[in-house]
């Protein structure tokens, strides 16, 4: 399917949808890491079990070659451009420690940047797979309506004003009003609501969405290019693109101490030897200058706790992308939530059951009427009326002359008795009979429920409230994140305003933003970064990915997430467990005290060893061991984080806070 995505002041473009998704290992970044890191092993192999030197040096060799060829080459791009950047003094450094013996650290080193390059372009291309796979969701024809009967066409080519028909259980093909007919549509992947919305004459529908069990007839209000699901595209990958290149943060300053660190090993090698100093003393002193100053400690002091935390987050149900990532999520000041499927489980549930004063029948027996007579339905909230009537223990009796009417609701003869469900409006307009359940009909949707009547032989007995199921740990949270950020998380979801507070209550949220599309959800989150706020935003929809892509880090709910809100997001949320949220915040703020702590012993040795260079005569070997021994130090603090211990004490932590706020 091919559609045509506009954004403001561009030219429209093609995007085809529905490729194969990419392996990673076809990926180029991901082979010569691979290969760097096996040659390297077999490296460490042959060295430490008495191997000849010639097979450890070539092993180690050829990890600098496989491993480091692809940032050395774009290190020497980036200096064509008068940019000196960090891949190209490491290479260097790499080269440098070979030059003096140290071929093992330098491999090392490789090894870190290959694989964290690999782990980027898979990150990448998985990412624009899913933005051109979400084209998908639309269908690839619909069915127009003409004076001359029906057509079958592509829905690339139909245009507003065009009329086309929705049979049940298909696709809707365009956004468009409905002119004819009554059914209920899915629209999750669109609005987020978990429950099917009925739609009749002069609603709206989105193309994408799923219809229920009626026929719609529906005018195109936009072609194509132009509907919500391709504007979701659009943003994602604007997002994508524009979104501000986020760095580790000593990474920040890698350009002047790349710079200063060539100019001053140049300076020592260049100036004694023009006051006629001799050459091999001056080319060893400057070498032995270049290894110590060298960052490789400084970068073991940053990439070993990042991503010792991310391999401890992974064990504990949390997959962060990056190291990046990882440091991000320490620096979040505001949370958002999205609704259903993230603060709730996504699925319709029985909440309550209301028997009217005269009935003369117990709870257990109107569910088990109301769930004989749902049975044949696929209707969401007919499957929970009869999951609920399994889990109580309930006999199903055979229902028969079953009819299904769209956006009134389903009836069955069962023992002999007429029973008909669906909604107020449709079963109680205008019979004369809404009085009687008016006031719990009331209740149970100011409390945000679903109320569906059950009528017994034309009278009303009961009514049953549907809700979605709130996912357990929300409160407490809520309350955690709010005491770790010091600010109250937002709720942001497109459902209804009276679903959202009262899922917001049950929670602890007081800043709700309800009815919301894809586009007005990266409104609010753009709006508060504006204002300086570092937003972590939590989704799982389609109708997220705008959002999360936008976010200064998104993070996604792994279980039910669609693929594009799953490979959008920074971080997923494995198996769904809510606590692990501010549990990986507190995480990474222990990983970035770590980071701090590692550079400042880097810092003071590379300080000393450079000092002890300059002002006396600092022996090559010694300046090594030195080095070395800084390496070392950090690289051991760094790994303290693979420990359990630290994620326990990150989620006691996390948990003391949402405790004391």
């Amino acid at each position: 399917m091919t559609a045509t995505l506009t954004e403001p002041g561009t030219a429209t473009r093609p995007v085809t949808a529905g490729p194969r998704r990419t392996r990673a290992w076809s990926l180029p970044e991901v082979r010569w890491a691979a290969a760097a890191t096996v040659l390297f092993v077999l490296g460490l192999v042959a060295q430490f079990s008495g191997g000849p030197a010639w097979l450890s040096w070539g092993l180690f060799l050829a990890c600098y070659v496989t491993g480091g060829w692809e940032p050395g080459w774009a290190g020497l791009q980036a200096l064509r451009e008068k940019t000196l950047d960090v891949d190209l003094l490491m290479v260097v450094a790499a080269i440098g420690a070979a030059a003096i013996g140290q071929v093992l650290d330098g491999g090392l080193l490789i090894v870190i940047f290959a694989t964290s390059g690999a782990l980027e372009a898979v990150a990448t291309q998985r990412t624009a797979d899913s933005v051109r796979g979400l084209l998908d969701l639309a269908p690839d024809t619909a069915t127009r309506l003409t004076g001359a009967g029906e057509e079958r066409v592509e829905t690339a080519v139909l245009q507003v004003g065009d009329v086309i028909l929705v049979r049940p259980g298909e696709r809707v093909g365009a956004d468009g009003e409905v002119v004819d007919g009554a059914s209920e549509v899915d629209q999750a992947t669109i609005t987020g609501e978990g429950l099917p919305v009925a739609k009749a004459g002069g609603d709206e529908v989105f193309a994408g969405t799923v219809n229920g069990t009626g026929a719609l007839t529906v005018r195109v209000d936009r072609p194509a290019g132009e509907s919500v699901i391709a504007r979701i595209v659009a943003m994602v990958q604007e997002a994508s693109a524009t979104k501000a290149r986020t760095q580790l943060f000593i990474e920040k300053i890698e350009q002047r101490y790349s710079v200063a660190m060539v100019a001053a090993t140049l300076g020592l090698f260049v100036v004694p030897l023009a006051f006629g100093a001799a050459l091999q003393p001056t080319l060893l002193r400057s070498m032995t200058f270049m290894i110590v100053a060298s960052p490789c400690a400084v970068v073991l002091a940053t990439m070993p706790p990042l991503l010792a935390a991310m391999a401890n987050a992974g064990r504990h149900g949390v997959l962060v992308k990056s190291a990046v990532v990882m440091e991000q999520l320490g620096q979040t000041t505001r949370v958002a939530f999205d609704k259903t499927g993230t603060l709730t489980q996504g699925t319709p549930h029985l909440a309550g059951i209301r028997v009217q004063p005269g009935a003369g029948l117990a709870d257990s027996e109107l569910l088990a009427l109301a769930a004989a007579a749902e049975n044949p339905s696929e209707h969401p909230l007919a499957r929970a009326v009869v999951i609920a009537a399994h889990q109580a223990g309930l006999p199903l009796r055979h229902a028969e002359e079953f009819t299904s009417i769209p956006g009134r609701g389903v009836s069955a003869r069962v023992g002999g008795r007429l029973v008909e469900i669906g909604s107020p409006a449709g079963l109680l307009t205008g019979s004369g009979r809404a009085h009687s359940v008016a006031a719990t009909v009331t209740e149970l949707e100011e409390a945000g429920q679903t109320a569906v009547v059950v009528l017994l032989d034309g009278v009303p007995a009961g009514v049953l409230g549907i809700a979605d199921q709130v996912r357990s740990g929300g409160a407490a949270t809520v309350a955690a994140v709010t005491a770790l950020t010091g600010s109250s998380p937002l709720l942001l979801t497109g459902d209804n305003p009276r679903a959202a507070a009262r899922l917001a209550t049950q929670v602890g949220i007081t800043d709700v933003r309800a009815g919301l599309l894809p586009q007005d959800k990266v409104e609010v989150v753009r709006g508060l970064e504006q204002t300086g706020q570092r937003v972590l935003l939590v989704g799982d929809g389609v109708n997220d990915a705008p959002a999360l892509a936008t976010a200064h880090t998104g993070v996604a709910m792994g279980r039910a997430g669609s693929d594009l809100a799953l490979d959008t997001a920074d971080a997923v949320i494995v198996r769904d467990e809510l606590a692990t949220i501010p549990a990986v915040i507190a995480l990474s703020r222990q990983a970035r005290r770590v980071v701090v702590a590692n550079l400042m012993i880097a810092a003071v040795f590379i300080t000393v060893l450079v000092i002890w260079d300059l002002a006396g005569h600092l022996p090559l070997p010694l300046g090594v061991l030195g080095h070395e021994g800084s390496t070392v130090i950090v690289g051991l603090n760094g790994l303290r984080l693979l420990r359990t211990a630290a994620w326990r004490r990150a989620a006691a932590s996390s948990l003391r806070c949402g405790r004391s706020h």
